[in-house]
């Protein structure tokens, strides 16, 4: 039985995805009028080029703040070293658009009702990615991310 998708659906999702490394991997790709509940990254380093070094999850995305580069930033929200067979989970829940504002709609930094619901709106066509990154090309993680996918389209 397939999985419904349509308008006004809420499913759990997974992925799985095998040796991350500095060339960075998304794990979430947004689509518009969809709202990602982020539940756990659970991220296990396979091979570690150097103790400590780090991997960095990341929203790339619309930046609220700065006028002159606000699409397509990368906005870290968390960076940790690591060092080889060790496992990091991470379960603090978080949310994020699928599709960036329409950049019109919004003069930098965000300061009214308004632009707060031209962001909720997404009407560009540009979508946000949750994204890993590592230190080094020789880094290699294993990483499963679960999350909730609402469809509000």
């Amino acid at each position: 039985m397939a999985i419904a998708r349509g308008a006004g659906t809420e499913i759990i999702r997974s992925a799985h995805f095998r040796d991350i490394d500095d060339t960075g991997t998304d794990l979430i790709i947004g689509v518009q009028h969809h709202i990602y509940t982020v539940l756990s990254v659970i991220i296990h380093t396979q091979t570690w080029q150097a103790a400590g070094n780090y991997f960095q999850l990341k929203i790339v995305g619309y930046d609220a703040k700065h006028a002159s580069s606000d699409t397509g930033q990368s906005i870290i929200i968390h960076q940790k070293d690591m060092n080889v067979g060790e496992t990091f989970v991470w379960n603090d829940k978080f949310s994020f658009n699928g599709f960036e504002p329409l950049d019109s709609a919004v003069t930098n930094p965000l300061s009214t009702v308004a632009e707060q619901d031209a962001i909720a709106d997404q009407a560009s066509a540009v979508p946000q990615k949750l994204s890993i990154v590592t230190e080094d090309a020789a880094d290699g993680a294993h990483v499963h991310v679960t999350y909730i996918d609402q469809n509000n389209a």
